[in-house]
């Protein structure tokens, strides 16, 4: 089952993120698309999700899911001891995502933001959805 990650392209920490995935995701089992790119419009506007919206966002098996839930159903499907932070589920949702919020309204002063968002690598490349790229929801 193939899974989307959106992301904050500009966020420094979003990438960081990003590429902590990849590196614990040897199956390829996530894509990924910026929030901000064609291709991350395109999946925001079929779900219907809000689209000033910021938050990191997980979508498999037709679901999409937003904040500490994607992450840490993300976490469940990563290599290593990762899997354990899913048991983390079982706290209430308005809890999670309150610390959540904390770190994503200080993202940018904490690790800091870019102009656009950074392009991959050719080994990554693959692993994007790009602006022209059609998007089978």
């Amino acid at each position: 089952m193939q899974r989307l990650i959106l992301f904050d392209g500009v966020c420094n920490f979003c990438d960081r993120s990003v590429q902590f995935v990849m590196k614990r995701d040897p199956e390829a089992k996530f894509t990924f698309a910026s929030l901000q790119s064609g291709a991350g419009e395109r999946v925001k506007e079929y779900y219907k999700i809000d689209p000033s919206l910021d938050s990191m966002i997980l979508v498999e098996e037709g679901t999409y899911y937003t904040k500490s839930t994607a992450a840490l159903k993300i976490c469940k499907n990563l290599k290593g001891l990762w899997k354990v932070f899913s048991v983390l589920l079982v706290i209430p949702k308005p809890i999670r995502d309150f610390f959540y919020n904390i770190v994503a309204r200080n993202r940018y002063k904490w690790f800091g933001k870019r102009e656009s968002c950074k392009l991959p690598s050719s080994e990554e490349k693959s692993r994007f959805l790009e602006e022209r790229t059609e998007v089978n929801l």
